[in-house]
C-alpha cells in the first residue's frame, strides 16, 4: 500500500475524530449525558489520563508522559507504513491506530485531556466513555491480531523482513 494512501487514511480517521469531539463539545454540557437507546447514551467527559482512565487522577505529568508516548508511536508507526508498504492489511491496522493516536494526541496537547462522548452500558454496568480515535485504534488493534493469525510466512519471507 502507498504510504500516501496509508496516511490518508489514518487523516480520514483524524478529521472525523476532531470533527465528532467539536460536534459534542458545542452540543453538550460537560457531564450531560443524552440517552439514544437503552444502551447507549451520548455524554461529554474528559479523561486526563490513558486507556480506562489510567493514571487519570495523577498531578498532570502523565500529559507530558502520554504526549511522549503517543509521538513517538506515531514516529514509529509512520516508519513501519513505509518499511511494509507490500502488506495491505498490516498497513490498513497501522493507519487507524496512527490517525487515532494523532486525535488524542491533539486534545492531550491543546487541551490537556481527551474528549469523550460514547457512553455504552449494560443496565447499571457502563463500559468506560470513549471516542472516535479510540475506536480507530481498537479495530486497527484487532486487524492487526487478526493478520498476525491469517498470515503465515514462509522462512525466506521473514528473513527478509528482518533484514
Amino acid at each position: 500500500m502507498k504510504l500516501s494512501i496509508s496516511l490518508s487514511i489514518a487523516l480520514i480517521v483524524l478529521i472525523l475524530d476532531l470533527a465528532s469531539k467539536y460536534w459534542v463539545e458545542s452540543a453538550l454540557e460537560f457531564g450531560q449525558s443524552i440517552p439514544l437507546t437503552s444502551f447507549f447514551n451520548l455524554v461529554l467527559t474528559y479523561n486526563p489520563g490513558a486507556a480506562f482512565s489510567f493514571l487519570s487522577e495523577e498531578t498532570g505529568w502523565q500529559r507530558w508522559f502520554l504526549t511522549g508516548i503517543a509521538s513517538s508511536a506515531a514516529l514509529l508507526i509512520i516508519y513501519l507504513l513505509n518499511k511494509y508498504k507490500q502488506e495491505k492489511l498490516f498497513c490498513t491496522s497501522l493507519s487507524l491506530i496512527l490517525g487515532g493516536a494523532l486525535g488524542n494526541l491533539y486534545d492531550r496537547i491543546t487541551l490537556g485531556h481527551v474528549v469523550d462522548f460514547l457512553d455504552f452500558y449494560i443496565g447499571t454496568y457502563h463500559w468506560p466513555a470513549f471516542n472516535i480515535a479510540d475506536s480507530a485504534i481498537f479495530i486497527g488493534a484487532a486487524l492487526m491480531i487478526y493478520e498476525s493469525f491469517r498470515h503465515k510466512e514462509n522462512p525466506e519471507t521473514a528473513e527478509k523482513k528482518i533484514k
